[in-house]
């Protein structure tokens, strides 16, 4: 792995845990508090960001992981904002994110162990 696909991963990893943080009051909470939502959607937004600089050698491998999707959401985050739907937000970060953290973990972790 490269120095830039383990930067990238890295800040994917450290958004995963702030949006894990942001959100760790629940889904009212999450719908209800601008700062919040605002919070979860800027990292969204920057995971999204750095998941497309990946290299196809990373993302190969995980063909589970929906990266085009990835890519797609961060487009609506930036170019549609103001239809931005924060129940299917909620969806993306309880039931995606979990597998997308794993993921990177487990690249992360086989880096370590080469």
């Amino acid at each position: 792995m490269n120095e830039r696909d383990e930067l990238y991963l890295v800040h994917i990893s450290e958004c995963i845990d702030r949006i894990r943080r942001y959100t760790a009051a629940g889904r009212d909470n999450f719908l209800n508090d601008s700062k919040t939502s605002e919070a979860v959607l800027r990292s969204l937004q920057t995971l999204a960001e750095s998941t497309m600089r990946l290299s196809q050698d990373v993302k190969t491998p995980y063909p589970e992981i929906e990266w085009s999707k990835i890519a797609g959401l961060r487009n609506v985050l930036v170019h549609e904002y103001l239809g931005v739907d924060l129940e299917l937000i909620w969806e993306v970060v309880a039931q995606d994110l979990p597998r997308l953290g794993s993921v990177i973990g487990e690249i992360l972790g086989t880096k370590d162990a080469d």
